[in-house]
């Protein structure tokens, strides 16, 4: 039997063990006497369909669910059982920001606006909002933002969830009004399925007008249809100038 070296042989790559979202921030304010304490994610940034959907949540110390984690680690399933979990443990607010809001001011400032809203729309006002990323929103109390937040704070976790789920049924709504594109399966991002979808039918209503590859498939079906009309219009402007 040949044997390899051992400097030779191939590298086994340990497995990394990610921590899970904690508690830690929100109980520190809590026993310092700041309460309500809110956390508030967004989801659809990235999509060239749909509006941005922002979510904020108030965790109940006592009853917070077991598994919470980012959104984007989770199973679809996994984050369906969850929501239901949220929504029956902890109080929440869903804003959103609609296509033509995201070309109007960007997606930045949409997105924030959104995640302001759905602050402003809890049941009762927070005294200290935990936001994911590194932006402020604009809520007219303490407010610190938190890179990578939600896979760091329970309270942005569970606001990720809200946000993502949400989201997602809203998207599969609109495949029914807009079918032919595929909504129900991409949620809107830019995968070929959606983009070969596009240069076809071109963009729909629910589409964000002013992203790249919405703003050139509307710009080659008002080109073809341009061209369409092009003949008679030729005829029009030979039979003029005999």
């Amino acid at each position: 039997m040949i044997r390899v070296p051992a400097k030779d042989q191939p590298k086994s790559r340990a497995a990394v063990a990610v921590k899970p979202p904690s508690f830690k921030r929100e109980r520190a304010l809590l026993k310092s006497g700041v309460w309500p304490v809110a956390g508030c994610d967004e989801a659809g940034r990235g999509p060239l369909a749909g509006p941005v959907v922002a979510a904020a949540v108030i965790l109940d110390p006592r009853r917070i669910p077991k598994g919470l984690d980012d959104s984007k680690r989770l199973t679809a399933e996994k984050r369906e059982e969850l929501f239901e979990e949220i929504c029956a443990t902890a109080s929440f607010a869903v804003a959103y920001a609609s296509p033509g809001r995201i070309d109007r001011d960007n997606i930045l400032r949409a997105s924030l606006w959104a995640l302001a809203r759905a602050v402003h729309a809890l049941p009762e006002a927070p005294k200290h909002v935990f936001v994911d990323g590194r932006d402020k929103i604009d809520i007219g109390c303490g407010c610190e933002p938190v890179i990578g937040g939600d896979g760091l704070v329970l309270s942005i976790a569970a606001a990720s969830i809200i946000a993502k789920v949400s989201r997602d049924r809203l998207m599969c709504r609109l495949a029914e009004d807009c079918p032919g594109y595929g909504f129900e399966v991409h949620k809107g991002y830019g995968v070929p399925q959606h983009l070969a979808a596009l240069h076809a039918l071109g963009p729909s209503i629910h589409h964000r007008r002013l992203f790249a590859p919405v703003a050139a498939a509307r710009a080659r079906h008002e080109g073809l249809a341009l061209d369409a009309r092009l003949p008679a219009e030729a005829e029009i402007v030979l039979q003029i100038s005999a």
